[in-house]
């Protein structure tokens, strides 16, 4: 018999090693925690601005009503080098009516190469605040390297318009190509059963057409047509250029910019879409004459001499929210519907209803406004968040729903217990409509040689597998399903907008429309702001015209709440960490793979379709109508 005694001595030894790294680690990461709360609680405040302090609105990532995510897959998103910046609209208000009362702030910049862009709705949100802090008396000046067609619509309602020399403006209208998969679904022996009510009801062409159907185009173009007509009215006259400037300069830009030497920014200069060309020196110089030099900014890290300024994150700081007083409630419902639980930036049937319920159990909550930004989505999920507005209503409090970018198919169904519904005009909504999808891989399976077969003591056993031909059976009681949801959806429009359910089929049939479409077909009451929805539910509850607005959300949880107070930001020793190791923890994207060299952002669309009739056959429910319109914001 062996002497294993060596081998035990070593196998101790390291076992040893391993734990006093562990316990050594974890020492670590508890001292720079709590060096982490001391440096919290010894800091000092945040000094006072001085005078001549001009507000930069450096807005970075896309503009959203709701941080969407958690913590964890906002961690998950940096690991994999992804960026999860974006800024919420209600912080963009607050800021610039806050500054337009700020006598030590002077005037705003707009600094908008970051800016990740918006729906026309958010954009003219923010529009407007600009145009009441101009109103202020203080002048807004714009800078970029070169602006887009969002970035741009902020910027023509500065003061003053400014670019640099190699910059220009990107103006392309409206319009949003789709992906069709009829083909490729054809080719790989895969085949998507899209059953509908609503001959305007698109969601599903992508998935059995090869492209959009005449009815598709014929709603689409009335609802594009419309959206870029309040665009190109918004920014000519805040230009203050005469209507059918841009399309001119649109429709003759071959021969505009080769007159210009194909100098772009000579030539959107030479048209009036800026005031001036300037580079990053000649605007500080220009502020620093219209404000005050910073003597505090020169560093090792930025050594040229600046204008005295304070960013839009370091202001929005600053402001202290009420906390006491009677409030006006605020719901923000963004995203896609499901059913059950969902973070930020989302919407689950259960934990949206919770915070309805909340806010009706809340004493100081007088009245809620829904922001509702949503394509729709789960037909019980849209219907378990009506029914706790209408349980909010029953108890009392008024509830008003205010349409933000887009507010289509279950986002209107949300909208229908509230005592007043108003839109942005070009707010997308509507689209009341159902359908289903029922996907088949039989014949991928048949191509590599695999059959499915069993025993089931009824039709109904297995006929939901995707891996079987679709029983013409189970395709009737499905429509028979969804012809009743339709039906269901349609009584309670009626209902909502106090008319009959064939007046609301006239104008239903899946078709989406503007807020001011809506508005004149009875969809819609009003077309406002938020602002204006949470002024008319302070008045319906009797409340001051300024009563406290309180967001009711989630509360943050303790990882989230210890983050907040650390800051785990780009660009960290950490991050630089997780970023170099991510590449190697993560598998291959089948999608990327099957689409090799195909810019990033035509991949997430496809996942996304993709990801989506996947779920529907992983769920295997095909009872499950749809009340989504596949669509976006332009």
């Amino acid at each position: 018999m062996s002497d294993d005694r060596p081998r035990k001595s070593f196998l101790g030894r390291l076992w040893w090693l391993v734990d006093a790294s562990r316990r050594t680690l974890l020492n670590l990461i508890f001292l720079a925690l709590l060096a982490g709360l001391a440096w919290l609680l010894l800091k000092p405040g945040k000094p006072e601005l001085q005078d001549k302090t001009a507000l930069v609105l450096n807005l970075a990532g896309p503009l959203t009503e709701q941080k969407s995510g958690n913590t964890r897959s906002s961690v998950l998103n940096r690991v994999q080098g992804s960026d999860d910046a974006s800024t919420q609209l209600r912080d963009v208000l607050a800021v610039l009516e806050a500054a337009a009362k700020d006598p030590k702030v002077p005037h705003l910049v707009l600094m908008l190469d970051d800016f990740g862009g918006a729906g026309l709705p958010t954009l003219r949100e923010v529009a407007a605040a600009i145009e009441r802090f101009k109103a202020s008396g203080k002048p807004v000046y714009a800078w970029g390297a070169g602006y887009d067609q969002r970035s741009f619509f902020l910027a023509a309602h500065a003061t003053e318009v400014w670019v640099h020399p190699l910059g220009g403006v990107l103006i392309e209208g409206f319009g949003r190509p789709r992906n069709y998969y009829k083909d490729a679904f054809d080719k790989f022996g895969v085949q998507a059963t899209v059953l509908r009510v609503g001959k305007f009801k698109s969601f599903g062409e992508v998935y059995s057409a090869n492209g959009p159907s005449p009815e598709t185009t014929e709603a689409e173009k009335l609802l594009y047509d419309a959206m870029w007509a309040s665009w190109l009215g918004s920014v000519e006259k805040a230009r203050k250029l005469p209507a059918g400037t841009v399309m001119n300069l649109i429709n003759g830009l071959p021969d505009n910019l080769a007159a210009a030497g194909g100098n772009l920014a000579q030539l959107v200069l030479k048209e009036k879409l800026v005031d001036q060309l300037k580079t990053r020196d000649e605007m500080r110089a220009f502020l620093i004459e219209k404000g005050a030099k910073d003597e505090d900014a020169a560093s090792a890290a930025q050594p040229e001499t600046t204008f005295r300024q304070v960013n839009f994150n370091d202001y929005l700081a600053r402001i202290k929210p009420r906390t006491t007083g009677d409030a006006v409630g605020v719901i923000v419902a963004e995203g896609e519907i499901g059913d059950g639980q969902a973070p930020g930036g989302s919407i689950g049937g259960e934990s949206t209803s919770a915070l309805i319920r909340q806010a009706r159990e809340d004493k100081t909550i007088k009245a809620i406004v829904l922001r509702v930004d949503s394509p729709g989505g789960s037909v019980y999920g849209s219907e378990l968040i009506r029914r706790e507005l209408e349980l909010a209503r029953a108890a009392g409090k008024p509830v008003v729903v205010s349409m933000g970018d887009l507010a289509a198919s279950g986002g209107y169904w949300i909208s229908l217990a509230s005592d007043e519904v108003m839109a942005d005009e070009t707010t997308i909504t509507g689209s009341i409509g159902v359908l289903a999808v029922l996907p088949s891989v039989k014949g991928a399976m048949d191509k590599v040689g695999v059959n499915t077969a069993g025993y089931g003591t009824t039709w109904l056993a297995g006929a939901v597998d995707p891996r079987k031909t679709l029983d013409p059976r189970l395709a009737g009681v499905v429509q028979t399903s969804i012809n009743r949801v339709y039906a269901d959806f349609t009584q309670a429009a009626a209902k909502a907008r106090k008319t009959t359910p064939e007046k609301i089929d006239a104008v239903a049939q899946g078709r989406v429309w503007t807020g001011a479409q809506a508005l004149e077909r009875g969809l819609v009451d009003k077309l406002g702001s938020l602002g204006d929805a949470v002024a008319s539910a302070a008045a319906r509850a009797k409340l001051p015209a300024d009563a406290r607005v309180l967001y009711v959300e989630k509360p943050p949880g303790r990882l989230q709440q210890l983050l907040t107070q650390f800051g785990v930001t780009e660009g960290s020793l950490g991050a630089r960490v997780l970023a170099a190791v991510a590449p190697g923890l993560m598998a291959a994207d089948p999608v990327q793979v099957l689409l090799p060299g195909v810019p990033q952002t035509v991949v997430d669309g496809v996942r996304h379709d993709l990801g989506w009739l996947t779920q529907v056959a992983e769920k295997r429910r095909p009872f499950d109508a749809v009340v989504h319109c596949l669509c976006q914001a332009p």
